[in-house]
């Protein structure tokens, strides 16, 4: 079921992601960032380990390649990560956003995405199946 990390390439590939996925979680980062090689591998785990098509998605986001992304949401530190729900920036656990590699905060933060998402598929699979019945 899980998925990996979405590489955004463009504005276009970022607004398609959020439209087609309840959750995003977005890592803003840029290829010469020692903080963001550091916490880079434990993203791409989550990632493997958590996605749920349509549910929640892990996008990472290169700062440099796609400008347009990054100055809509204002990024001025790598890396930072923010949250999505419905295509809006939420903040999860009293914040909006996690900047610097503090994967203890990132963590407590996907883990309740997380849990939401599969929530969330759980309830639509039940619903699905009740309504076939």
């Amino acid at each position: 079921m899980a998925q990996g990390v979405h590489h955004i390439s463009s504005q276009a590939e970022w607004d398609n992601l959020l439209a087609s996925t309840r959750y995003v979680i977005a890592d803003f980062f840029a290829e010469w960032c020692g903080p963001c090689k550091m916490i880079a591998p434990h993203y791409e785990k989550f990632a493997s380990s958590l996605s749920i098509p349509g549910y929640l998605a892990f996008a990472k986001i290169d700062v440099d390649n796609v400008r347009s992304v990054a100055t809509q949401y204002g990024i001025t530190a790598m890396p930072t990560f923010l949250f999505f729900k419905d295509g809006t920036q939420v903040a999860v656990n009293g914040s909006p956003m996690v900047r610097g590699a503090d994967l203890g905060t990132l963590k407590a933060a996907v883990d309740k995405m997380a849990r939401l998402a599969k929530e969330k598929a759980e309830a639509a699979a039940a619903a699905a199946a009740a309504g076939s019945s």
